[in-house]
């Protein structure tokens, strides 16, 4: 199996992952090997195509969709 090496990770992250490991009853690196399998494994165009699928099908049903774009810089000049 190969080994990987990941440098200049912020202390921060490196904290949160620790935690994450602690509270799943993991090491650190058994969580982390868990947390790039999971990565690797997940099909991102697969994801995309379904929601293109959704989309158009709600489209089709004569859904309007705003411009998310107007309502986020909306939200962030409150």
């Amino acid at each position: 199996m190969a080994q990987v090496l990941v440098r200049d990770i912020d202390d921060e992250v490196v904290r949160k992952l620790k935690k994450r490991a602690q509270q799943r009853g993991h090491s650190l690196q058994v969580e982390l090997k868990s947390i790039l399998e999971e990565s690797a494994q997940f099909d991102y165009e697969l994801s995309w195509k379904a929601a293109d699928r959704i989309y158009r099908k709600l489209k089709a049903s004569g859904r309007t969709f705003s411009d998310s774009s107007t309502l986020v810089r909306e939200d962030r000049e409150r």
